[in-house]
C-alpha cells in the first residue's frame, strides 16, 4: 500500500514560528516532519535523510533560499528533490520567476493559503510514495528475473547432467553386454562342445586331464562374471554410502608378495615379467579384502596397458605412510585423461580395445579415500604409468 510508505518533509525557515505553524499545518501521523533554521543546518538534513519535498523561506540570513535550492540541483542525492519556495515578499520582485529558474516546482507567498498548502503538499507525497513503490516493484522484477535467471542456468546445467546420465547408461549398457558376453560365450560354446561329445558317445573327450582342463576354463568364465558383478555392486554401494570398510591388522607387503606370486599365470599370458620391490614388513590397520581389491585392479591395468614391458612392484613406507606403487613401460596415459580416469565407466584410451567396465580406477579410489589415503597417477605418453597407493598407518576412523 503507498500509504505505508513513510514521507520525510523538510522545512525551512529562520523565524521559529513559522516552522512551527507550517508543520502544525501539515504534520500528519504517515509523515516526519524535519524543522531547519538555516540552510546549512539544511544541508546536514538533506544528505542525511530522503525527503518527499522541501519547503524553503527566500528571505533567510546567510545563504538564502534560491542559493540553498541551486546547491540541492547540484548534488546527485538532493537533485530531484521537489521544491516549493514560500516568500512574504511582494509580487512586483518577480521571485517566483527566480525561484522557478533555481529549480523550483511551485511558489507560495504569504500569508499561506491553508488550503492551497495542504493540496500542494498532498500531491506531492503522493508523487513520491507513488514513485517509491514503483522502485519498489522494479526492484522485485529485477530480482525476480535474476532468481529466474538462476533458475534457468541451474536447469540448464541439470539437463546437462541427466544427458550426460543418460550416456553414461548406454555407454555402460554397451560395455557391459560386451563384457558379460565374452564369458557367455565361452560357457555356451564349452557346453555345445560337450553335449556334442556325448551325443557321439565320444568317451575319450572326458579323461581326467581333460575334464581338469574344462573345469579350469569354467572357472575362469565365471569368476569373470562374479568381478564384474562385484564390481557393479561396489558403484551402487559407494553411491548409497554402504561400501563397508572393517579394518584388521595385517603386513602389507606379505599381501602384495601373494597377489604378484598368484599373478604368474596373467603375466605368463601377457607375456610380461612382475618384480616386487619391498624394504621390509609394513604393518597397519586396514581392510585386507578391499585394499588386496585395490592392488589386484593395479596390477591388472598393469599388464593391461604395458605392451608387454617388465611391471614393478614396490611396497615401502614414507612420511608416515604405507605405500604401494605399480609402474609400468607401457603406452602411458596423457595429461588429459589423467584427469577422468577415476571417473566411472572410463578407460585409458577410447580408441583402444580394453577389457572391463571401466569401474576399477574408480572403486580403488573410494576404497583408498574410505581409508583416509589417496591414490596419484605419473604418466606420459609413451612412458609408462606409476600409480601409488598412499595409506596411513593408524586405523582410519
Amino acid at each position: 500500500m503507498l500509504s505505508t510508505v513513510q514521507a520525510k518533509l523538510l522545512i525551512v525557515d529562520d523565524l521559529p514560528e513559522n516552522l512551527l505553524a507550517l508543520e502544525a499545518l501539515i504534520k500528519r501521523e504517515d509523515r516526519h516532519v524535519f524543522k531547519a533554521l538555516s540552510a546549512d543546518e539544511a544541508l546536514s538534513l538533506l544528505l542525511e535523510h530522503e525527503f518527499a519535498m522541501a519547503i524553503l523561506d527566500v528571505q533567510m540570513p546567510g545563504m538564502n533560499g534560491f542559493e540553498l535550492a541551486e546547491l540541492m540541483r547540484g548534488t546527485e542525492k538532493t537533485k530531484n528533490i521537489p521544491i516549493v519556495f514560500v516568500s512574504a515578499a511582494g509580487r512586483e520582485l518577480n521571485y517566483a520567476f527566480k525561484g522557478y529558474e533555481s529549480g523550483a516546482v511551485d511558489f507560495l507567498h504569504k500569508p499561506l493559503d491553508i488550503h492551497a498548502v495542504k493540496s500542494k503538499v498532498n500531491v506531492f507525497v503522493d508523487l513520491f510514495r507513488q514513485s517509491k513503490a514503483m522502485k519498489q516493484q522494479v526492484e522485485a522484477l529485477e530480482r525476480s528475473r535474476r532468481e529466474q535467471e538462476l533458475l534457468l542456468t541451474r536447469l540448464q546445467a541439470t539437463q546437462a547432467e541427466l544427458e550426460q546420465a543418460v550416456r553414461m547408461r548406454d555407454d555402460f549398457m554397451s560395455i557391459v553386454a560386451h563384457e558379460v558376453r565374452t564369458p557367455l560365450n565361452g560357457l555356451i560354446l564349452e557346453t555345445q562342445l560337450r553335449k556334442m561329445h556325448l551325443a557321439r558317445d565320444n568317451a575319450a573327450a572326458f579323461t581326467l586331464d581333460k575334464m581338469h582342463a574344462m573345469v579350469d576354463r569354467d572357472e575362469r568364465q565365471i569368476q569373470s562374471l562374479i568381478r564384474l558383478i562385484e564390481d557393479m555392486l561396489d558403484v551402487s554401494r559407494i553411491r548409497t554410502g554402504k561400501l563397508s570398510i572393517r579394518p584388521a591388522h595385517f603386513d602389507l607387503t606379505q599381501l602384495v608378495s601373494n597377489l604378484v606370486e598368484n599373478f604368474a599365470p596373467q603375466v605368463a599370458a601377457a607375456d610380461s615379467s612382475m618384480i616386487l620391490v619391498a624394504d621390509g614388513p609394513v604393518e597397519g590397520n586396514w581392510d585386507e579384502f578391499r585394499i588386496e581389491q585395490v592392488v589386484t585392479n593395479l596390477l591388472t591395468n598393469a599388464l593391461r596397458y604395458g605392451a608387454k614391458s617388465p611391471v614393478e612392484v614396490r611396497v615401502y613406507r614414507e612420511h608416515g605412510e604405507a605405500r604401494v606403487e605399480v609402474r609400468d613401460h607401457g603406452i602411458g596415459i596423457s595429461e588429459e585423461n589423467q584427469k577422468r580416469i577415476f571417473q566411472q565407466f572410463e578407460r585409458v584410451s577410447a580408441s583402444q580395445v580394453a577389457a572391463g567396465l571401466g569401474l576399477g580406477l574408480f572403486i580403488s579410489e573410494q576404497i583408498v579415500a574410505a581409508h583416509g589415503g589417496t591414490i596419484e597417477v605419473e604418466s606420459q605418453i609413451g612412458e609408462g604409468a606409476l600409480f601409488r597407493v598412499c595409506l596411513p598407518l593408524q586405523a582410519a576412523a
